[in-house]
């Protein structure tokens, strides 16, 4: 149990190393087109999750 903490810890110096391959893999160019695709997944989830919860509560009201 203690091990797999240990795996999980993130520190600042993983943070960089994980910035800088971002970097060189996908270029500063690619990143902003990354960073708004994901937004817009991120948004589109957030709507449909909330679009279900609406649904079930109009059921609900219903019965």
């Amino acid at each position: 149990m203690i091990s797999a903490s240990i795996f999980l810890a993130i520190g600042p110096w993983q943070v960089v190393i994980v910035v800088v391959l971002v970097l060189l893999l996908f270029g500063g160019k690619k990143i902003p087109e990354l960073m708004r695709g994901l937004g817009s997944g991120i948004k589109e989830f957030k709507d449909a999750s909330k679009d279900d919860t609406e649904k079930k509560t109009t059921s609900d009201k219903k019965e």
